[in-house]
């Protein structure tokens, strides 16, 4: 029996590829700091929940595939606070971030198209991309210039006959480099001038640090109709499990054909939908509490990994991940020595190794991807045992 080759190609995550190396270590009885996926450990608002207990129905029926109405005016409201004006028809509910960005490839690319992004990259795209029969196609970004945008020629010299967009994540998983509006500018210039798209990923524009002002790509009107926005409450409200997203388009060819696919998967759970549409009601107080959070947990990793010697790394502006260049000679035999090898007083950290949000070969082979969203006494732990763990590795492999 054969199977595709799409699927034979496609590569495994590689935030969850060590799982099962985590399920034998935690069978050994060994504590696991994950900083290896995008996981909050802060409360979901309770209206999530009570919206959903309060939830009554004889029949639970299919919802429109467009999405309950209650849930796109709540995220029709939440947009205005970047100068966004959508219409119901413009903004299509879906099953988290994830499912908009690949319908999005879908309804845009054929068999062979490329799509833009910088480097390094959040890893699903790839993934996305090859259920779409597209390819990424990466431009590098450097950790010595933040991972922000490189020149307008480096950029316009990967675009060929067969591109059709550019994604970007803003603030960016996994570098947490937050863009400027200078650079959006210049995103915004490119796909006019090349007639192209411009895919947003704004999923964690709520969490940007040191009063840095974070600049929404909703915020280029002249491109509006070849901008395509993806958003997701799962790291808004903590809330990953609902997968409830959103994708908004002014084009309305976009948006007629995009339908298809929607239409083709009914809808999205209609329970999820009420309670992620109750979330409306959460206070500035909630997104001001947590922002403070994730800039102190981001502090204590980064006051962590200066005290290693040999580690390269640049303070993240925005989201909650960290890309660092160890002292090691390769990212995932030292992620699995952590897990099948070694521990301390019994606790031991699992990471991403960051070669899987690189598609130029070679990238990223002595980097990890960390997220800091654990508390911020076992983040102090997590980085007192992540030093031991590198210093044991490289005596081992002397």
């Amino acid at each position: 029996m054969k199977l595709s080759k799409r699927i034979l190609d496609m590569e495994f995550s590689p935030i969850l590829k060590l799982a099962p190396y985590a399920a034998d270590a935690k069978k050994r009885g060994i504590k696991i700091y994950h900083l290896n996926i995008g996981q909050p450990d802060i409360e979901t608002p309770a209206f999530f929940f009570q919206a959903v207990y309060n939830f009554r129905e004889d029949v639970l029926a299919y919802g429109d595939s467009q999405g309950m109405e209650s849930l796109q005016e709540s995220f029709i409201e939440y947009y205005k606070k970047w100068g966004a004006e959508f219409t119901k028809n413009e903004l299509f509910i879906t099953a988290g971030g994830s499912e908009a960005i690949q319908l999005t490839f879908t309804t845009l690319c054929d068999a062979g198209d490329e799509i833009l992004t910088p480097e390094p990259f959040y890893t699903n795209y790839n993934a996305f991309a090859e259920s779409a029969n597209a390819k990424m196609v990466p431009f590098v970004t450097k950790a010595e210039d933040g991972f922000h945008l490189p020149s307008k020629e480096v950029i316009t010299n990967k675009i060929t006959d067969k591109t059709r967009a550019i994604i970007i994540s803003n603030p960016g998983n996994p570098t947490g480099v937050v863009y400027t509006p200078e650079e959006l500018r210049l995103l915004g210039d490119i796909v006019k001038e090349y007639d192209l798209f411009l895919i947003a990923d704004e999923v964690y524009s709520d969490f940007v640090y040191d009063g840095l002002q974070f600049t929404s790509a909703l915020s280029l009107k002249d491109i509006s109709d070849r901008l395509v926005f993806v958003d997701s409450i799962s790291k808004r409200y903590s809330c990953c499990g609902a997968r409830i997203g959103c994708v908004a388009s002014k084009n309305a060819d976009f948006n007629n054909n995009i339908m298809k696919l929607l239409q083709l998967r009914f809808c999205v759970s209609p329970i999820e939908q009420v309670g992620a549409a109750a979330l409306k009601d959460t206070p500035d107080s909630y997104f001001e509490e947590i922002n403070a959070e994730y800039q102190a947990r981001r502090d204590i990793i980064m006051e962590g990994l200066a005290k290693i010697p040999g580690v390269i790394c640049m303070k993240p502006s925005g989201a909650f991940y960290v890309v660092a260049k160890l002292p090691i000679d390769d990212a995932e035999e030292f992620a699995k020595f952590l897990l099948a090898e070694f521990s301390y007083e019994g606790k031991t950290v699992m990471v991403a190794p960051a070669a899987g949000f690189y598609a130029t070969p070679g990238l990223g082979k002595d980097e990890v991807r960390m997220a800091y969203c654990i508390n911020q006494a076992s983040l102090k732990d997590a980085m007192k045992i992540l030093a031991i763990a590198i210093e044991l590795y490289n005596r081992k492999n002397k």
